[in-house]
Protein backbone atom coordinates (compact mmCIF):
# COMPACT_ATOMS: atom_id res chain seq x y z
CA UNK A 1 0.00 0.00 0.00
CA UNK A 2 1.46 3.02 -0.70
CA UNK A 3 1.22 6.09 1.62
CA UNK A 4 0.03 9.22 0.25
CA UNK A 5 1.28 11.62 2.43
CA UNK A 6 4.51 13.26 1.57
CA UNK A 7 6.48 15.90 3.49
CA UNK A 8 7.63 17.49 0.05
CA UNK A 9 6.67 21.33 0.02
CA UNK A 10 3.77 22.09 -1.95
CA UNK A 11 1.91 25.19 -2.82
CA UNK A 12 -1.59 25.38 -1.57
CA UNK A 13 -4.42 26.12 -3.96
CA UNK A 14 -5.17 29.85 -4.45
CA UNK A 15 -8.58 31.39 -5.59
CA UNK A 16 -8.45 33.91 -8.16
CA UNK A 17 -10.99 36.08 -8.10
CA UNK A 18 -13.20 38.70 -9.70
CA UNK A 19 -10.68 41.90 -10.18
CA UNK A 20 -12.17 44.88 -8.64
CA UNK A 21 -12.38 48.28 -11.13
CA UNK A 22 -10.71 50.76 -9.26
CA UNK A 23 -12.96 53.68 -8.07
CA UNK A 24 -11.89 57.07 -6.75
CA UNK A 25 -12.95 57.91 -3.50
CA UNK A 26 -13.12 60.98 -1.55
CA UNK A 27 -9.98 59.80 0.16
CA UNK A 28 -8.54 60.26 -3.07
CA UNK A 29 -9.31 63.67 -3.58
CA UNK A 30 -7.82 64.69 -0.51
CA UNK A 31 -4.37 62.73 -0.86
CA UNK A 32 -4.56 64.95 -3.99
CA UNK A 33 -5.15 68.33 -2.53
CA UNK A 34 -2.82 67.15 0.18
CA UNK A 35 0.01 66.70 -1.98
CA UNK A 36 -0.58 70.14 -3.49
CA UNK A 37 -1.00 71.97 0.03
CA UNK A 38 2.65 69.90 0.48
CA UNK A 39 3.98 71.29 -2.89
CA UNK A 40 2.82 75.17 -1.49
CA UNK A 41 4.09 74.62 1.94
CA UNK A 42 7.58 73.71 0.25
CA UNK A 43 7.13 76.56 -2.44
CA UNK A 44 6.02 79.11 -0.01
CA UNK A 45 9.20 78.55 2.40
CA UNK A 46 11.24 78.40 -0.69
CA UNK A 47 9.61 81.63 -1.66
CA UNK A 48 10.26 83.34 2.14
CA UNK A 49 14.08 82.52 1.89
CA UNK A 50 14.84 84.26 -1.34
CA UNK A 51 12.12 86.90 -0.55
CA UNK A 52 10.35 86.13 -3.91
CA UNK A 53 6.17 86.78 -4.22
CA UNK A 54 4.22 83.49 -1.76
CA UNK A 55 3.12 80.17 -4.47
CA UNK A 56 -0.32 81.26 -3.87
CA UNK A 57 0.01 84.88 -4.45
CA UNK A 58 1.88 83.51 -7.71
CA UNK A 59 -0.91 81.35 -8.25
CA UNK A 60 -3.71 83.53 -8.06
CA UNK A 61 -1.94 86.16 -10.46
CA UNK A 62 -1.84 83.87 -13.29
CA UNK A 63 -5.31 82.15 -12.67
CA UNK A 64 -6.84 84.10 -14.88
CA UNK A 65 -4.75 83.58 -17.98
CA UNK A 66 -5.19 79.61 -16.82
CA UNK A 67 -8.86 79.86 -17.36
CA UNK A 68 -8.97 81.20 -20.77
CA UNK A 69 -6.12 78.39 -22.09
CA UNK A 70 -8.84 75.58 -19.47
CA UNK A 71 -11.70 77.13 -21.54
CA UNK A 72 -9.81 76.94 -24.88
CA UNK A 73 -9.83 72.84 -23.75
CA UNK A 74 -13.16 72.54 -22.88
CA UNK A 75 -14.33 74.49 -25.92
CA UNK A 76 -12.13 72.01 -28.26
CA UNK A 77 -13.54 69.15 -26.36
CA UNK A 78 -17.31 69.75 -27.03
CA UNK A 79 -16.63 70.89 -30.87
CA UNK A 80 -14.17 67.38 -30.73
CA UNK A 81 -16.83 65.37 -29.34
CA UNK A 82 -19.70 66.95 -31.52
CA UNK A 83 -18.10 66.60 -35.01
CA UNK A 84 -16.56 62.76 -34.18
CA UNK A 85 -20.39 61.85 -32.67
CA UNK A 86 -22.19 63.53 -36.32
CA UNK A 87 -19.70 61.92 -37.98
CA UNK A 88 -19.54 58.49 -36.17
CA UNK A 89 -23.05 57.50 -35.60
CA UNK A 90 -23.81 57.23 -39.71
CA UNK A 91 -20.27 55.64 -39.77
CA UNK A 92 -21.37 52.94 -37.20
CA UNK A 93 -24.84 52.36 -39.08
CA UNK A 94 -22.78 51.76 -41.94
CA UNK A 95 -20.97 48.81 -40.36
CA UNK A 96 -23.90 46.80 -40.27
CA UNK A 97 -25.21 47.74 -44.12
CA UNK A 98 -26.35 44.99 -45.98
CA UNK A 99 -24.11 46.10 -49.02
CA UNK A 100 -20.40 44.49 -48.64
CA UNK A 101 -19.05 47.66 -49.96
CA UNK A 102 -20.18 50.21 -47.31
CA UNK A 103 -19.95 47.77 -44.65
CA UNK A 104 -16.31 46.87 -45.09
CA UNK A 105 -15.35 50.70 -46.58
CA UNK A 106 -16.61 51.91 -42.81
CA UNK A 107 -15.23 49.07 -41.18
CA UNK A 108 -11.42 49.83 -42.64
CA UNK A 109 -12.04 53.94 -41.73
CA UNK A 110 -13.67 52.74 -37.57
CA UNK A 111 -10.80 50.25 -37.07
CA UNK A 112 -7.33 53.11 -38.53
CA UNK A 113 -8.65 56.08 -36.82
CA UNK A 114 -9.40 53.81 -34.09
CA UNK A 115 -6.06 52.16 -33.50
CA UNK A 116 -4.10 55.43 -34.63
CA UNK A 117 -1.76 57.06 -31.97
CA UNK A 118 -3.83 60.54 -31.17
CA UNK A 119 -0.73 62.70 -31.15
CA UNK A 120 -0.07 61.57 -34.67
CA UNK A 121 -3.17 62.40 -36.15
CA UNK A 122 -2.92 65.63 -34.46
CA UNK A 123 0.56 66.68 -36.10
CA UNK A 124 -1.06 64.81 -39.32
CA UNK A 125 -4.01 67.54 -39.04
CA UNK A 126 -1.45 70.58 -38.40
CA UNK A 127 0.80 69.78 -41.32
CA UNK A 128 -2.02 68.66 -43.99
CA UNK A 129 -4.66 71.19 -43.32
CA UNK A 130 -4.10 74.47 -45.01
CA UNK A 131 -3.87 77.68 -42.87
CA UNK A 132 -7.18 78.89 -44.65
CA UNK A 133 -9.84 77.55 -46.98
CA UNK A 134 -12.06 79.86 -49.69
CA UNK A 135 -15.40 79.17 -49.85
CA UNK A 136 -16.98 81.37 -52.83
CA UNK A 137 -15.62 84.85 -52.60
CA UNK A 138 -14.58 84.27 -48.77
CA UNK A 139 -11.74 83.45 -46.98
CA UNK A 140 -12.05 81.37 -44.03
CA UNK A 141 -8.95 80.57 -41.78
CA UNK A 142 -8.12 77.60 -40.19
CA UNK A 143 -6.23 78.62 -36.44
CA UNK A 144 -3.89 75.70 -35.33
CA UNK A 145 -6.55 75.30 -32.32
CA UNK A 146 -9.90 74.22 -35.04
CA UNK A 147 -6.87 72.21 -36.73
CA UNK A 148 -6.31 70.36 -33.28
CA UNK A 149 -9.93 70.13 -32.68
CA UNK A 150 -10.35 68.09 -36.19
CA UNK A 151 -7.34 65.99 -35.32
CA UNK A 152 -9.18 64.42 -32.25
CA UNK A 153 -12.72 64.44 -33.71
CA UNK A 154 -10.70 61.82 -35.79
CA UNK A 155 -10.32 59.21 -33.01
CA UNK A 156 -13.70 60.41 -31.09
CA UNK A 157 -15.43 59.53 -34.42
CA UNK A 158 -14.34 55.97 -34.95
CA UNK A 159 -14.83 55.06 -31.08
CA UNK A 160 -18.54 56.40 -31.44
CA UNK A 161 -18.52 54.34 -34.36
CA UNK A 162 -17.88 51.44 -32.59
CA UNK A 163 -20.63 52.43 -29.84
CA UNK A 164 -23.27 52.02 -32.29
CA UNK A 165 -22.26 49.24 -34.37
CA UNK A 166 -21.73 47.47 -30.52
CA UNK A 167 -25.19 49.14 -29.10
CA UNK A 168 -27.27 47.57 -32.77
CA UNK A 169 -25.64 44.27 -32.47
CA UNK A 170 -26.82 43.61 -28.73
CA UNK A 171 -30.40 44.62 -29.18
CA UNK A 172 -31.95 40.72 -30.10
CA UNK A 173 -32.15 39.64 -33.21
CA UNK A 174 -36.18 38.40 -32.56
CA UNK A 175 -37.28 42.25 -32.08
CA UNK A 176 -35.76 42.57 -36.17
CA UNK A 177 -38.01 39.80 -36.82
CA UNK A 178 -40.79 41.25 -35.71
CA UNK A 179 -40.87 44.33 -36.74
CA UNK A 180 -40.00 42.79 -40.35
CA UNK A 181 -43.29 40.62 -39.40
CA UNK A 182 -45.22 43.94 -38.91
CA UNK A 183 -43.98 45.07 -42.83
CA UNK A 184 -41.58 47.37 -41.19
CA UNK A 185 -38.90 48.46 -43.36
CA UNK A 186 -35.24 48.82 -42.35
CA UNK A 187 -34.44 51.95 -42.04
CA UNK A 188 -38.42 52.43 -39.85
CA UNK A 189 -36.96 49.15 -37.50
CA UNK A 190 -33.32 51.16 -37.11
CA UNK A 191 -35.26 54.59 -36.20
CA UNK A 192 -38.56 53.11 -34.33
CA UNK A 193 -37.27 50.15 -32.42
CA UNK A 194 -33.69 49.52 -32.60
CA UNK A 195 -31.85 52.97 -31.92
CA UNK A 196 -34.22 54.17 -29.52
CA UNK A 197 -32.89 51.10 -27.16
CA UNK A 198 -29.40 51.87 -28.35
CA UNK A 199 -29.42 55.49 -26.78
CA UNK A 200 -29.75 53.91 -23.19
CA UNK A 201 -27.05 51.36 -23.96
CA UNK A 202 -24.37 54.24 -25.41
CA UNK A 203 -25.36 57.22 -23.31
CA UNK A 204 -22.26 55.78 -20.29
CA UNK A 205 -19.52 55.04 -22.57
CA UNK A 206 -20.28 57.78 -24.61
CA UNK A 207 -19.84 60.53 -21.90
CA UNK A 208 -16.82 58.35 -20.60
CA UNK A 209 -15.37 58.61 -23.88
CA UNK A 210 -16.09 62.73 -23.37
CA UNK A 211 -14.14 62.49 -20.22
CA UNK A 212 -11.26 60.66 -21.93
CA UNK A 213 -11.10 63.30 -25.10
CA UNK A 214 -11.41 66.33 -22.23
CA UNK A 215 -8.10 64.86 -20.50
CA UNK A 216 -6.38 64.38 -23.99
CA UNK A 217 -7.10 67.81 -25.21
CA UNK A 218 -3.18 68.94 -23.43
CA UNK A 219 -1.74 66.85 -26.30
CA UNK A 220 -2.29 69.88 -28.17
CA UNK A 221 0.51 71.90 -26.42
CA UNK A 222 2.42 69.61 -28.44
CA UNK A 223 1.67 71.04 -31.72
CA UNK A 224 1.80 74.77 -30.60
CA UNK A 225 -2.07 75.10 -29.33
CA UNK A 226 -1.96 78.00 -26.64
CA UNK A 227 -4.67 76.02 -23.98
CA UNK A 228 -3.75 75.86 -20.62
CA UNK A 229 -1.10 73.26 -20.70
CA UNK A 230 0.58 75.67 -23.06
CA UNK A 231 -0.23 78.37 -20.96
CA UNK A 232 1.69 76.85 -17.89
CA UNK A 233 4.85 76.24 -19.50
CA UNK A 234 4.76 79.92 -20.05
CA UNK A 235 4.11 80.99 -16.94
CA UNK A 236 6.65 79.05 -15.42
CA UNK A 237 9.39 80.33 -18.10
CA UNK A 238 8.25 83.91 -17.33
CA UNK A 239 8.82 83.25 -13.37
CA UNK A 240 11.89 81.43 -13.63
CA UNK A 241 11.17 79.58 -10.42
CA UNK A 242 12.00 76.15 -10.15
CA UNK A 243 9.55 76.19 -6.77
CA UNK A 244 6.66 76.76 -8.94
CA UNK A 245 6.65 73.52 -11.19
CA UNK A 246 4.92 71.02 -9.25
CA UNK A 247 2.37 73.29 -7.46
CA UNK A 248 1.33 74.94 -10.70
CA UNK A 249 1.24 71.50 -12.61
CA UNK A 250 -0.54 70.27 -9.69
CA UNK A 251 -3.24 72.94 -9.88
CA UNK A 252 -3.62 72.51 -13.32
CA UNK A 253 -4.23 68.85 -12.53
CA UNK A 254 -6.72 70.16 -10.19
CA UNK A 255 -8.77 71.90 -12.78
CA UNK A 256 -8.69 68.85 -14.91
CA UNK A 257 -10.04 66.57 -12.04
CA UNK A 258 -12.58 68.78 -10.83
CA UNK A 259 -14.06 69.18 -14.20
CA UNK A 260 -14.58 65.37 -15.34
CA UNK A 261 -14.51 63.75 -11.91
CA UNK A 262 -18.40 64.39 -11.99
CA UNK A 263 -18.44 63.10 -15.52
CA UNK A 264 -17.45 59.70 -14.33
CA UNK A 265 -19.65 59.46 -11.43
CA UNK A 266 -22.39 60.20 -13.30
CA UNK A 267 -21.39 57.35 -15.81
CA UNK A 268 -21.51 54.73 -13.21
CA UNK A 269 -25.07 56.29 -12.13
CA UNK A 270 -26.65 55.97 -15.24
CA UNK A 271 -24.92 52.52 -15.61
CA UNK A 272 -26.84 51.01 -12.58
CA UNK A 273 -30.17 52.72 -13.76
CA UNK A 274 -29.82 51.76 -17.25
CA UNK A 275 -29.07 47.84 -15.78
CA UNK A 276 -31.04 45.13 -16.99
CA UNK A 277 -32.32 43.77 -13.64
Amino acid sequence: MIANHSDMPVLKPFRIGAAQPFRFSIWHGVALLAALAVAVGIGEAHAQAVEKPGIIATIIKWTPLLAQGFALNIAMSFMAMAIGTAIGVPLGLAQISLLPPVRTGSWFVTQFFRNSPWLVLLFYCMLLLPFEVRIGNTIVPLPGWLKSTIGLSLPVMANVSELVRGAVRSIPYGQWESAESLAMTRWQTLRMVVLPQCIKRMTPPWMNLYAILTVATPLTSVVGVSEAMTLTGDILSSEARTELLVPMYLYLLLWFFIYCYPIARATLALEKRFAVK
